[in-house]
């Protein structure tokens, strides 16, 4: 599961990386969360775009959209066959700029967050879905979801599951809306070499939304 994430870094940097020509400011983020509208890259016309969306998926069919809390998250090794995703993921995957995420680990009766970024700290894609939902009174809700897959050995210490982080090489095919074979695009979706990645405990401050700064990505020994 990924139920809060990172994106820091400056907003330039965001649009070289994911190829978009515009970008709006972005305020340095430390604990994005459900429900919260967060930066995603689609096509638009054939182009890298970023826009705000909002995280929680709310399918298109859905008579409540609080429906969109329950679905933060899609297994990627089910989600192209499952009603709630399976559109999307035919025809509306996105990427998800981040710098870092979190995960909880039980330790004793309690959950110790952790922070989990790049070696390189650099940011990267989180794969994900979008979808567009329209209410009887006219009201339009954009949102998204965050695919996971199985840990890879350095997260299966803290969780049984984490974010898919795509590679570069494959953000065009995964954007591309031609593109709708599930055969192609789930070997895509593996978790992401270990060696890669860093991790280490934070203070459980960042639990609390409302805390959105520098401080919750420190190390505890730091602090």
């Amino acid at each position: 599961m990924c139920a809060r994430y990172t994106l820091s870094v400056p907003p330039q940097l965001v649009a070289t990386l994911f190829g978009v020509v515009e970008v709006p400011a972005l305020r340095p983020r430390y604990n994005i969360a459900p429900g919260q509208p967060a930066p995603v890259v689609r096509l638009q016309g054939g182009a890298r775009t970023l826009v705000m969306l909002r995280w929680g998926l709310v399918p298109s069919w859905a008579e409540d959209p609080k429906i969109g809390y329950k679905l933060i998250n899609a297994r990627s090794e089910e989600a192209d066959a499952k009603p709630s995703f399976r559109a999307a993921f035919r025809r509306r995957r996105c990427l998800i700029p981040a710098d870092g995420f979190y995960e909880w680990k039980d330790l004793e009766g309690r959950k110790q967050p952790y922070y989990l970024r790049l070696r390189s700290r650099e940011p990267f894609a989180l794969a994900g879905l979008w979808e567009r939902w329209q209410g009887q009174s006219g009201e339009e809700i954009e949102s998204f979801t965050v695919l996971t897959t199985e840990p890879n050995p350095l997260v299966a210490e803290i969780h049984n599951r984490m974010p898919v982080i795509l590679q570069p090489e494959h953000y065009t095919t995964w954007l591309n809306e031609e593109e709708q074979d599930a055969r192609a695009l789930k070997p895509l979706l593996g978790p992401l070499d270990a060696s890669l990645m860093e991790a280490y405990p934070v203070d459980p401050r960042v639990n609390r939304p409302q805390n959105d700064d520098p401080h919750c990505i420190e190390p505890m020994d730091a602090q």
